[in-house]
Order: structure tokens, then sequence, then C-alpha cells
């Protein structure tokens, strides 16, 4: 019976305890200087420059430090372990308005389309950010159309994606609209808090050889709460994940400090307005990206410490905190240094990012 019951108890609860490892990578700084690594994305198929499983990865910032003006992407090789230049795109691009500042909006499709955020500045704040855009971008790393209008105001958060091959069905954080400069203050002397972020669904048909089209547009998700950071340029919802049936999105929150479900994500054609709550507060600290783990369980980066948060959506119950980034030059230790992950193609382990070093980092 002892023995029974010591097996029992050291049996997982979760994906986090699995984990033991974590490996430095390779720099994510480019060669023209940019840096702070903010998406991060494993490539579904092998097109063009790209090969099934490699990771790409953007820059936010330029060699200047001003976010809001980085215009690479990065290419890591697992087979060589080596880290390229995917893709530069032109800093004032006309497709784009106010130019390029990539976030951590980005998907990879099957057919080999990359489509990324840009929500650039001129000074590295929200004081001077345009609406921005999605861009285009071919599996040779070359921009070639920009997608804008009334719905894409700040593209910010990480996308979910459900990609049929020749249709595909985008969900993106719009984190930007009102938005002021960090110098505009509330009445206790805080960033002033605009709720009009917004989620929404992007319906595209991929005709052969051809960049994606979009189809239909949907705002399935809004009013959440949104604003300037001098730190990390703005706050708003920024982590999406699909569930494995594929029928709720769930959204990281960050400043209600909660993660939210949006049911019949994929078909539904009104607003769930901020969802509703899976689980809040607790062992979360501004939540940001978030990805769905092996066994269904959702994971999310902290933004106000190194750690990562393993989450049982089915039950609400957030089930373990592990240490990614225990910088002790922040307070708390790694604070701000953690934004976008994304599952090993094995499901053993996740790739990451550490801004405070601008590194790769993997976990297994």
């Amino acid at each position: 019976m002892a023995l029974i019951a010591a097996t029992v108890h050291a049996a997982p609860r979760g994906f986090l305890e699995t984990v033991h490892k974590h490996i430095t990578r390779c720099s994510t700084i480019s060669e023209n200087g940019d840096l702070n690594p903010y998406a991060i994305i494993v490539a579904p198929a092998s097109v063009g420059k790209i090969h099934e499983g490699d990771v790409l990865i953007d820059n936010f910032n330029n060699m200047s430090n001003l976010q809001g003006t980085g215009t690479t992407i990065m290419r890591y090789d697992p087979s060589s372990k080596k880290m390229s230049l995917f893709a530069k795109l032109p800093a004032h691009s006309a497709l784009c308005p106010g130019g390029v500042g990539l976030t951590t909006a980005m998907t990879m499709l099957k057919s080999g389309w990359i489509i990324v955020g840009s929500l650039p500045s001129t000074d590295g704040t929200t004081r001077t950010k345009s609406d921005g855009c999605l861009l285009v971008i071919d599996p040779n790393g070359q921009p070639v159309a920009a997608w804008t209008g009334p719905n894409i105001n700040g593209p910010w958060g990480n996308m979910a994606t459900i990609d049929h091959g020749t249709t595909a069905t985008l969900f993106v954080s719009m984190s930007g609209l009102d938005v002021p400069g960090p110098d505009v203050k509330d009445a206790r002397g805080y960033p002033i808090i605009v709720k009009k972020a917004t989620i929404l669904r992007i319906d595209l048909d991929i005709p052969a050889g051809q960049p994606p089209k979009i189809k239909n547009q949907t705002v399935i998700a809004q009013g959440f709460g949104q604003r300037a950071d001098r730190d990390s340029f703005l706050i708003g919802p920024t982590g999406l994940a699909m569930s494995p049936d594929g029928k709720t999105l769930f959204a990281s929150d960050a400043l209600e400090n909660q993660i939210v479900a949006i049911d019949d994500a994929p078909t539904r054609t009104t607003s769930a307005g901020t969802g509703r709550t899976i689980t809040k507060d607790g062992l979360l600290r501004r939540p940001l990206s978030l990805g769905v783990a092996p066994n269904g369980h959702l994971l999310t980066c902290n933004g106000v410490n190194g750690q990562i948060v393993e989450i049982d959506p089915a039950a609400g119950k957030q089930l373990y905190a592990q240490w990614i980034d225990a910088d002790q030059a922040q307070s708390p230790p790694g604070n701000g240094d953690l934004f976008g992950f994304a599952m090993t193609p094995d499901g053993k382990g996740f790739y990451y990012v550490e801004d405070d070093v601008n590194a790769l980092v993997e976990a297994r």
C-alpha cells in the first residue's frame, strides 16, 4: 500500500512538472541591431526558405532600443542550431500606416504565408503610434500586402489560428484604439485605461500560389482594458489560444489579471463582450502570451515576474508556476523579461524568448 501511495503521489499534476531543462539556443539580435524579441512561432510546413519546425522570432525595437521600430524576423533552425535573418522589412513601408514596428501578433499558414502585426512608433511610445496593420510576407521573407481598416488598430497579441489549407481563420487582439501617450494620466497619476481593446476574427481564402485574402472580419469580443506603458509600450489583451476541440478561444486579459473564454469563437456572429472568466489573480501576474500544452492545459507567461503558469481550463484551476527567468536585476525577478512562447513540435517542451538578454531558450 505504501508503494502504491508513493507512486500516485509522484505522478505529475500537469505539464510543467515534466519540464526540467532550460537551454539557451541563440541570440535573437539581428544584423542591423534590432532587439527585444516579441513574437515566436514554430513553422508548420517547409516552404521557401523555411523548414518545418523552424522557429520564427520578430523584434519590436531597433538598435536604438526604441519600441515600435523593429523591422526584422529571425529564423532559428533546430537541426543546425543556428539563427539567421529571415526578413528585414522597410521601416517606412508605404504598405503600413506609420511604417513598421513588429509585434507579437504573428502566425505562419501551412501554405507558407506569414502574417505579422505592426504597431509602429517614432519615439518608442504610444504618443506617436499609428493604427498599424497586418503584413503578409511570403515564405522567402518578402512583404507582398498589408491589411488595414477600421477593425485593425494596434494588432498586438499572439495569434490563434485554424488552418485548413485553402482557408484559414485568424484571431488577433487589437489594443491600440484611442490609447494616448504614457504622459496622459488619470486622477491617481497613472496612465489612463481605455476599455476599447477587441479580439478580431479574420476569415481567409487562400488561392493556390497567391497571397491569402480576407473574406470576412468579425469582432468577437470587445471592451478589454488597454493603456500605455513606458516599459512595455502598452498593456492590453495579449495571449490567444484555441481549445483542442476548436470551439473556444481563450484570451489573457492583462489589466484584469485573468484568463477569459470566448465561446463559439469560430462561428459566432456577435461580440461576447469581455468573455467569461476562467481564472483570475492567484499565480497570475499580468498574463501575456498563451498556449495549449499536450494535456489540454493552458500555459501563460507572466509579465511582472519570470514565471510561466499552468491552468486547467475545465476546472478553472491554476496548477503550477515555474520560474523560467529569475533575473535578479529586475524586481520581482524576471519582471518584464518574458513575452512570447511556442510549443515544440514533439510536445515535450516549449521555446520562449527572454527580453533581458535577447535570447531564444528551449525548455524540455
